[in-house]
């Protein structure tokens, strides 16, 4: 193993840390800014591969664990609200194989609908949470995140940030990392079984880790303390300490490594050698509300900085107690769709014919802006069909049937299967319409495989999933694929027979994304070349 300096930023460190753990599978959904982990991981030689959605992959990742494998589960902070299900059961069971879930928070929201802060996710799950501040640390602390699930048989969470996931420092790899444990299954119903009768020890069990974990932390803890003046201290974790310790050079810093179960008597005595005690932290004050409660001063800061990234001129004004106005920061470029994609017709003919239109997350959200102006509500992946058919139960007739669901075909698969299920189950009296646009990638976080495409994490052939076979094995009653250079015309006339019957209908829009095609025609002609040789080399009768 290669001990020389890289350059790699966080996603790349967390990967290649994965490798030299011996992962036995990454899973994950594509979402930024933890996308490029998996890619990563593939393009050098691990194994992983793009599950469903993050609910799926967590799934995986739990029986990898179970067999006694190393998993590493990628996702950015809105899929761990996809996976909280199985997650906080994780928690509960004891896993052989080390288990590390990658949060990626998106603080300022550069590509995400909310700016959750997924810190609130280690206290309510009770998981450990580690927060490198660089991708050395990011490469140090995935390590350790697997030996410390493994100690304790529990599943450990890796935050990353998006400045972290996407910035570049020097990563120096270890000479030698533990071999993972060999796989095998080991039956442990108590363990594994979260029945409420062997939930409820387990629970106990979970609790008691806790507070083996928060000892450890006190003793050997990934927590660093760089001394410097005792007028001003600053506690701080991830990317908000780099900008701290630039900010303020001159202050004493303790730089928590692992944030839950949090080092409290570390932080106490911190505490007590300095004149003035400040939390620095993006996002929602979670660290100031848990040394507030251990009974330790501190100052947190004003509540304008609990939104957006920090930089170092943010924590500087945050030192002063600096609440005057701040600079409006330039405008950019708004986004909108490639003036090549092949689905803006969609939004105009949408925008055209007064549609009340029920939109999802993706590329096509974008049909919310000018010059569409065709989308009415977007709330999260899949909501298009659930909040279309909610829309349909209460408006007026004449207004119900102007609603459509409109859904990318990544989106669909993650998310709106479940959609179709209730329009099926539970149809409006005025029918409903879904259009899937089927651009044959996951576009906006940038041309990643999934189930619908045929292809794998690597593009190798896989098995595909038919969205006109499954409406129909579903019951829908309309099922109709439009090719959109060749059927485009008709979408209007079709939307309008669709919209006037009180029927459920299901509309599949299909043509490749104009990124993607090109490298869709390579990864069909290397498949069949593949098979070509592969049929060569085949003895002959």
């Amino acid at each position: 193993m290669s001990t020389e300096p890289q350059l790699l930023n966080g996603d790349e460190a967390v990967a290649l840390a994965a490798l030299h753990a011996g992962v036995a599978l990454g899973t994950g959904y594509p979402g930024t800014p933890s996308t490029e982990i998996l890619e990563y991981l593939d393009h050098i030689g691990g194994r992983a591969q793009w599950s469903p959605n993050e609910k799926v992959a967590l799934e995986v990742g739990i029986g990898v664990a179970f067999a006694g494998g190393r998993a590493l589960v990628t996702m950015k902070h809105v899929g761990l609200n996809v996976a909280a299900d199985p997650f906080f059961t994780a928690t509960y069971t004891d896993v052989d194989g080390g288990l590390v879930v990658v949060s990626a928070d998106d603080p300022g929201m550069a590509s995400s609908q909310n700016e959750q802060d997924n810190r609130h996710y280690a206290r309510a799950a009770v998981a450990p949470m580690l927060e490198p501040c660089d991708s050395q640390e990011a490469y140090d602390y995935t390590l350790l995140a697997f030996e410390l699930s493994e100690r304790w048989k529990i599943p450990v969470i890796l935050r990353l940030t998006t400045r972290v996931c996407h910035s570049k420092t020097l990563v120096r790899p270890r000479a030698e990392v533990a071999p993972p444990p060999a796989p095998g299954f080991r039956r442990d119903v108590p363990a594994r079984v979260m029945i409420p009768a062997f939930a409820k020890p387990a629970h106990l069990r979970l609790r008691a880790k806790m507070v083996e974990i928060a000892a450890w932390n006190e003793a050997q803890g990934p927590n660093r303390v760089v001394a410097g003046d005792k007028d001003l201290g600053i506690v701080s974790s991830g990317i908000a300490a780099v900008h701290a310790q630039e900010a303020a050079p001159e202050a004493s810093h303790l730089i928590l490594g692992m944030s839950y179960p949090l080092p409290i008597e570390t932080i106490r005595r911190f505490a007590a050698g300095v004149e003035r005690l400040m939390v620095v932290e993006e996002g929602d004050p979670v660290l100031l509300e848990s040394l507030r409660a251990a009974g330790i001063p501190v100052e947190g800061k004003p509540e304008m900085y609990r939104f957006g990234e920090l930089n170092v001129n943010r924590v500087r004004r945050i030192l002063a107690g600096d609440t005057s106005p701040e600079p409006v920061p330039p405008k950019g470029k708004p986004p909108e769709l490639c003036q090549g994609c092949s689905h803006r017709d969609v939004f105009e003919v949408l925008r055209d014919m007064d549609c009340i239109v029920s939109g999802d997350i993706g590329c096509y959200t974008l049909g919310v802006l000018p010059p569409f102006s065709a989308m009415d509500t977007c709330v999260c992946m899949g909501a298009s069909i659930g909040v279309g058919l909610g829309l349909r139960h209460s408006l007026p007739d004449e207004q119900a049937k102007r609603v459509v669901s409109v859904i990318g075909d990544s989106t669909f698969v993650h998310s709106g299967i479940t959609g179709l299920a209730e329009m099926v189950y539970n149809p409006p009296k005025t029918g409903h319409v879904v259009i899937i646009l089927d651009n044959g990638t996951t576009a906006m976080t940038g041309l990643q495989e999934h189930p619908g495409t045929g292809r794998s994490l690597n593009h190798d052939p896989t098995g595909k999933i038919h969205f006109e076979a499954l409406g129909k094995a579903m019951g829908i009653q309309n099922v109709l694929s439009l090719e959109r250079f060749a059927d485009g015309h008709r979408l209007e006339s079709v939307l309008r027979e669709l919209l006037d019957k009180p029927e459920t209908s299901l509309v599949v829009v299909r043509q490749p994304c104009v990124l993607a095609a090109p490298k869709i025609r390579i990864y069909e002609r290397a498949a069949l070349e593949k098979m070509s040789h592969a049929c060569a080399a085949m003895p002959a009768d």
